[in-house]
């Protein structure tokens, strides 16, 4: 079948790191408060917890998962709203932002309707996107307590849960194109046949060791990727591209 893009498609936008340049404070402030917390839920009271653990959980949960908190429930019986509510808890919130300006009158140039989609929390998403003020330019706004599939969570980068989407909203994969700064989401997404957008510019600053590790490898345009843009302002000129 030839490659298309409707005149109408549906964007699947993830938020963090993609919208705003969440590794300026706000990854540096999650990560420090799931240290805290994975700290506290591995204490025995016995052997004190090494930075060295904590980073291994949060790192190693990440890794294998997709999401530290799939493998805090999974190993370690933790309530995930206790755990969102906790590692999401940050002050000053707007002073901690940095987005770009324009984000509004780019969506708007962008045909077709537009869903956010994210692995975050929904009351910290919320607060995110209406500090950008581009609520209104979103048809939906799925967060990650409506990812479940058969009552267990299904964050990014699930296939079933992705699928399950693209059922519920009545669109099929190849007219919807996921923008993504993560390659194993988008790895997911181009498996199931969806148009794939890698945005970069916020990778410099990404506060994983293990992802900066991988920078050079992971700048390399991987096959499940149909453009890499720098920034998502530079979607419209690459429209074409995604033909």
């Amino acid at each position: 079948m030839p490659n298309h893009i409707p005149a109408s498609p549906v964007w699947l936008f993830d938020l963090d790191n993609t919208l705003h340049d969440a590794s300026h404070a706000i990854f540096p402030a999650i990560s420090a408060n799931m240290n805290t917390y994975i700290a506290r839920v591995l204490e025995d009271g016995v052997t004190p917890v090494t930075q060295a653990r904590v980073d291994a959980a949060r790192l190693g949960y990440w890794k294998r998962y997709g999401a530290t908190l799939l493998g805090m429930m999974r190993h370690h019986g933790v309530c995930a709203a206790d755990f969102l509510s906790q590692t999401h808890d940050l002050h000053d919130l707007r002073a901690m932002m940095r987005s770009e300006t324009g984000l509004g009158r780019l969506l708007q140039r962008l045909p077709g309707r537009k869903i956010l989609l994210t692995n975050a929390p929904r009351d910290y998403s919320t607060h995110v996107m209406r500090h950008l003020r581009l609520q209104r330019h979103f048809a939906h706004h799925i967060a990650i307590e409506q990812m479940h599939v058969h009552r267990q969570l299904r964050p990014k980068p699930s296939k079933l849960m992705l699928s399950r989407l693209l059922r519920r909203h009545g669109v099929a994969a190849r007219d919807c194109i996921l923008v993504e700064d993560t390659l194993v989401n988008l790895k997911s997404a181009k498996q199931l046949g969806l148009r794939t957008v890698w945005v970069t510019q916020y990778l410099r600053r990404n506060e994983a060791s293990t992802l900066a590790q991988m920078r050079p490898r992971r700048l390399i345009l991987p096959n499940y990727v149909d453009v890499k843009v720098k920034s998502v302002r530079q979607l419209p000129k690459r429209l074409q591209r995604l033909r």
